[in-house]
């Protein structure tokens, strides 16, 4: 099994689009996909259900057969950061609960897991620990995700060295600008003589999934 962590240089980055991009791109080629987003605040409650968007547009995409609380175990309706939604409820969330949710869904025996963060790579999830640890524990690769704009060079460099510092590898990362960006290209030449991994996909403002796996290279794999 592959396992695959999705984060990016920061919030509404365009993990979820990525992430449920490449599953649809892996799903296509006939691989069975399971899909993870451990930790989610800004939720809609349906029908006593508390559902998240993100994990809703992965479940769509995958082929698992995983319920949206299989998928999302720990959500919350107010769209704050999750370690301050948790205190609002008297919860506390940790590596080994994430651990916990993630060993269920490798119990689906798919040939990949495609997990998605929260937030940035040091999202914080009270009690001095960090997302960044969960994938730690479980020696995830890594796939960056950077959103194009004014300022990105230094946000991708330093989640980049985090990541690397934190003893896990990169294995490839995407450029999305869903905007438009004064000399985008020369932006990302300088990211990929940085980033030592590939970059798999340009993705530019998008009206569907669809157009966003046919600009994702899987040859990485």
């Amino acid at each position: 099994m592959k396992n695959y962590f999705i984060t990016a240089t920061d919030t509404d980055a365009g993990k979820t689009l990525v992430a449920s991009s490449l599953t649809a791109a892996l799903v296509s080629t006939g691989k069975k996909v399971a899909v993870y987003k451990p930790i989610s605040a800004g939720c809609e409650n349906i029908d006593g259900k508390l559902v998240n968007g993100d994990a809703l547009a992965l479940q769509q995409q995958a082929n698992s057969e995983q319920s949206i609380e299989q998928i999302n175990p720990i959500a919350y309706e107010e769209p704050i950061a999750p370690h301050i939604a948790a205190l609002k409820h008297n919860k506390s969330i940790t590596c080994d609960l994430i651990s916990k949710g993630f060993t269920q869904i490798q119990s689906l025996n798919a040939d990949i897991t495609i997990t998605e963060g929260a937030g940035g790579w040091r999202l914080p999830l009270g009690n001095g620990e960090y997302l960044s640890e969960f994938v730690k524990q479980q020696n995830l690769n890594v796939i960056l995700v950077v959103h194009m704009k004014l300022g990105c060079l230094n946000h991708a460099i330093l989640t980049y060295e985090s990541i690397i510092n934190d003893g896990l590898k990169v294995i490839a990362w995407v450029a999305n600008f869903p905007e438009e960006m004064p000399y985008l290209e020369e932006n990302i030449d300088y990211l990929q003589s940085a980033i030592t991994a590939p970059l798999i996909a340009k993705i530019d403002k998008v009206n569907s999934i669809d157009q966003a796996v046919e600009k994702i290279d899987l040859s990485w794999l």
